[in-house]
């Protein structure tokens, strides 16, 4: 099935998860779990299931995107409008760790299925919620999606050339980042529950706004102690010099040469060694007032050179540089494959396909790639019999249409 075995036991064997996000964020939290060991039951509404199966490229009906989402879980069918739907859920919940939603507030407690409530099934259950604005405060209501929460997160207000529109990032980072934090969430909470005495479950609250404006650096206490605004400034790292993307004869470059040795071994290389000696450029503070100058000596040298040829020297030199990758310089990376960041699997209907490797990297206890994304429902019966419902009951419930 892949090219690397998987691991017989990750750190979260033992741990059960019950799916209920559609789409990115809080699915990406159950498949980062899954990908460690943990049992992930991915719970889909019955008919069309998670609308992800049908996004971007399509193989024979099926999103290429979803293999990667959706391995390492099973699929279980469930209509939780219905109150046999909802009584389903909770028989599951019994024998849970671990709730994974990502409804819009409230419309868990219109199921009765709140916290509140489910804790009084399994005290110790974890619930992970991930909305657009959380589950308090006075947008809470509103419909969030990752676009908005990475401009209301101070993200989309940066990505841009000066004076420019603002652009995507490219991927659905907003929610990425939100089902990252979920992780990190879960394995506290969970590490709350099994190691303090009395230890319960408890809820992560997750808005993506929030996880975006987390990973914003310096930008408020900037604004805080200095009223200042950081600015869109395009492929440079303001107020870090020498950091950006310099052009070649065939292409750009990006170098990362702030560090103050690297600025000296950097000017080394490419023959400004004035540059790389003058005091004032010694340190980074110096550097910044004269950013104008010192890009544009990189960029004289580098357009002067083809891509290849510049790296070649700069990495002779120790300077952090690269060529801006696409996806197919990705695929054919030694780098990428070494560290088996390249897995080929094949698909439940048989379709050969590269997908990302298991990340973090972990050397006791790595994860891997157990099962490959589920047809809808494959895993409903079984499921439901380990839950304790007869053969007639499944049988009664399909022809309701509830599973």
């Amino acid at each position: 099935m892949t090219s690397t075995p998987p691991s017989a036991a990750g750190p979260l064997t033992g741990i059960r998860v019950i799916e209920l996000g559609q789409l990115i964020a809080g699915p990406f939290c159950g498949k980062t779990l899954g990908d460690f060991g943990a049992e992930v039951i991915k719970i889909e509404p019955p008919g069309k299931g998670d609308p992800l199966r049908k996004w971007r490229l399509l193989k024979d009906g099926n999103s290429i995107w979803w293999e990667v989402q959706s391995r390492n879980k099973q699929s279980v069918t469930l209509d939780l409008t219905k109150t046999e739907g909802q009584d389903i859920l909770r028989t599951l919940v019994k024998e849970a760790d671990v709730l994974i939603e990502n409804f819009r507030p409230g419309k868990m407690e219109e199921w009765g299925l709140g916290y509140e409530n489910l804790k009084k099934i399994n005290p110790k259950l974890v619930m992970v919620r991930i909305s657009g604005y959380g589950q308090s405060g006075p947008y809470r209501d509103r419909p969030g999606f990752g676009v908005i929460a990475e401009s209301m997160g101070g993200l989309r207000y940066l990505t841009a050339e000066p004076g420019r529109v603002p652009v995507r990032v490219g991927v659905s980072i907003g929610d990425t980042l939100a089902a990252l934090h979920g992780v990190i969430g879960v394995l506290m909470a969970l590490y709350h529950r099994d190691t303090k005495p009395g230890g319960e479950g408890q809820v992560i609250d997750i808005a993506l706004y929030e996880s975006v404006f987390n990973c914003m650096e310096s930008l408020l206490p900037e604004f805080s102690a200095f009223g200042v605004v950081r600015e869109a400034a395009g492929s440079a790292l303001p107020g870090i010099v020498p950091s950006n993307a310099y052009p070649c004869k065939d292409g750009w470059i990006l170098i990362g040469g702030n560090g103050d040795g690297i600025f000296k071994r950097l000017m080394k290389a490419i023959g400004r060694d004035d540059l790389g000696n003058a005091p004032d450029l010694g340190s980074n503070d110096g550097r910044v007032k004269r950013v104008t100058e010192i890009d544009a000596a990189i960029a004289a040298w580098t357009g002067a050179r083809e891509k290849a040829n510049a790296l070649k020297i700069l990495d002779a030199h120790d300077v952090p540089s690269g060529a801006i990758y696409s996806v197919a310089d990705i695929a054919a990376d030694a780098q990428y494959k070494a560290r088996d960041m390249i897995l080929n699997i094949t698909t439940r209907d048989g379709t050969a396909v590269d997908v990302p490797g298991i990340v973090p990297k972990l050397s006791a206890t790595p994860g891997g790639i157990r099962s490959t994304a589920p047809r809808l429902g494959e895993d409903t019966e079984a499921v439901l019999q380990r839950a304790g419902l007869k053969p007639e009951t499944i049988a009664d419930l399909r022809a309701k249409g509830v599973i």
